[in-house]
């Protein structure tokens, strides 16, 4: 392969020289940070120098930074610069207590915005491609991350924003928009809404696409491919670590490289806080490299995926993650057994008569938890009530072998569960013991 990059002397750095510069940032990250607040009594709690950091494994003996102590320290006790050299805000969209707010100066923004439009560069968008983005701009950061990297790049950008398909379809083909930004499930629908107006989805400008913020399957991508022809690149990002930018898939479409320049990361059991080795799946950790305004140490993102082992195709040393499996705390327990949207997901694909909606719901009924599977016929499948239940049976079978549990499964018409324009809501959990 013919590889071409954003900047090649980072993205292909030797990987000795690359841990070099991370433990130099390490060093630099921790001085910052013991500027701040909650890290400052963190770092005195637990006695801690950034000169006795020596290599990368005195770094992970010190402690994890969650969620929880974000919020606790809302809105200024991580604030590790100057809040009058601070220029930009960002939350996340949390809908009890406080929100997990970034404070960014411009040093921030600019190293954020180089990142995506390094990833944006490395799956094949150029100067003269036109970027339509469909995710919420204000607060949250897929919008003006993705807007600020595809204008670093030069391409023409489509702010288009969430939601109002119809007018999303019309910028497609307006602006002929040869590359898109959209959550997985919006962009099944956006698919289904070509077809509703009459517009056959692989005849549009749309050559690229860029799919994530909701876990996935590989299956479900393949869908999305073929339905509006398309490429579609798994991202990885959250508000924590900037927003997008973080992670993403080179033209191999096979895991996401994460940009070690700018991030370190880990990957540990969830239960005893231990590091695993490459390939076993854990919760991913992450600690800023390159952000001085309020950087996060060994922060606990509750996401669940593996790094890939081995060397990439395409050159880059930097190394690579598969895609979020779920995450460590959207798992749900039925009978004793651990179970993860994606799994039921992975089921539902398989059957060429079922749409893409679909809904989990968790009863007690009988004093015994339940899991109902309600799914969507698509527009095509048979009026036949022999062959619907020997489908409906088929489901049942494969989601036992899957998960371990016998689900209720509901063959339900196209369009009778709740659509959503932002993340799809995919467990209803109503049971008694919530």
């Amino acid at each position: 392969m013919n590889t071409e990059y954003w900047e090649k002397s980072i993205e292909t750095l030797p990987r000795q020289e690359l841990e070099k510069l991370q433990l130099e940032r390490i060093k630099s990250t921790l001085t910052v940070a013991s500027n701040a607040p909650y890290y400052k009594d963190q770092f005195q709690k637990h006695n801690i120098s950034p000169d006795a950091i020596r290599c990368l494994d005195d770094f992970r003996k010190l402690p994890f930074t969650t969620k929880a102590d974000m919020r606790a320290n809302y809105p200024f006790g991580l604030l590790a610069g100057n809040l009058e050299d601070a220029v930009r805000i960002h939350s996340s969209s949390g809908t009890t207590g406080n929100p997990t707010v970034i404070i960014h100066s411009q040093h921030d923004l600019d190293s954020w915005a180089n990142l995506v439009a390094r990833c944006l560069y490395m799956v094949g968008l150029r100067k003269k491609d036109v970027f339509q983005n469909s995710s919420g701009y204000g607060m949250f950061t897929g919008g003006l991350g993705f807007q600020y990297g595809a204008e670093r790049l030069g391409a023409l950008t489509v702010p288009a924003a969430a939601g109002n398909s119809k007018r999303q379809i019309k910028f497609i083909t307006d602006f002929k928009t040869t590359a898109l930004h959209a959550i997985p499930s919006y962009a099944i629908r956006l698919a289904e809404v070509f077809q509703e107006e009459g517009i056959d989805p692989t005849e549009s400008s749309l050559k690229t696409l860029i799919i994530g913020a909701e876990p996935h399957t590989d299956e479900q991508r393949r869908k999305i491919e073929r339905m509006l022809g398309v490429k579609a690149y798994n991202c990885f990002g959250m508000t924590e670590m900037n927003g997008p930018g973080v992670a993403f898939e080179c033209l191999e479409q096979n895991g996401m490289h994460i940009w070690e320049d700018c991030y370190l990361v880990e990957i540990i059991d969830p239960e005893t806080l231990q590091p695993l080795p490459d390939g076993e799946i854990g919760e991913l950790v992450l600690t800023t490299l390159d952000r001085n305004m309020m950087p996060l140490i060994r922060y606990r993102t509750r996401d669940l995926t593996r790094i890939i082992p081995g060397e990439c195709p395409c050159g880059r040393t930097h190394r690579r993650i598969d895609r979020i499996k779920g995450r460590s705390d959207d798992m749900f327990i039925i009978k004793g057994v651990n179970i993860f949207p994606m799994q039921i997901e992975k089921i539902l694909v398989q059957f060429p008569e079922l749409g893409s909606n679909y809904l989990i719901t968790l009863e007690t009924l009988h004093n015994q938890d339940e899991m109902i599977v309600e799914v969507e016929l698509n527009e095509l499948s048979t009026d036949n009530y022999i062959e619907l239940e020997n489908t409906r049976k088929e489901i049942v079978r494969r989601l036992k072998d899957e998960v371990l549990v016998t689900p209720k499964v509901k063959l339900v018409k196209k369009g009778s569960l709740p659509q959503s324009e932002g993340k799809a809501v995919r467990v209803k959990d109503l049971r008694d013991n919530k």
